[in-house]
């Protein structure tokens, strides 16, 4: 019970770290954003962060529920959906909408997702159920 809180905790403060690192200045970045040591070299699949809080797959587009839907054609067709990486549009920051949307998709259809911030760091979302 109580190391599940402790894991709970770490999720949580992790999934902080990168919604400030994407928010915040560079010295937040520089404190608070370390790289993950099990980041792929290369990576299944690439989003660009787009406007209205979407994500532009493959010149498309999409909202989080297209997306997930997007993913789940991906792994229905057995191709490869293990590690998706979130950088930045090129009009767009990624922002906290789009962390939180690609992190709760990525722990529903297990998969590891990671965001490169402005700064070349990548760093990987985690999202944790809340307990009751």
């Amino acid at each position: 019970m109580r190391l599940s809180k402790v894991l709970l905790r770490i999720g949580v403060l992790v999934l902080l770290a990168a919604v400030v690192a994407a928010c915040g200045g560079r010295r937040a970045k520089q404190d608070h954003v370390q790289q993950a040591a099990n980041i792929p070299a290369a990576f299944d699949v690439t989003l660009l962060a787009d406007k209205d809080n979407q994500f532009d797959f493959d010149g498309a587009p999409l909202t989080a529920e297209d997306l997930k839907s997007a993913f789940r054609y991906r792994q229905e067709e057995n191709l490869p959906m293990s590690t998706v990486l979130l950088k930045r549009g090129d009009k767009q920051k990624i922002k906290a909408e789009h962390l939180v949307a690609l992190a709760r998709i990525a722990y529903e259809m297990k998969f590891n997702a990671y965001m490169l911030d402005d700064d070349g760091q990548i760093a990987e979302l985690r999202a944790q159920v809340r307990e009751k």
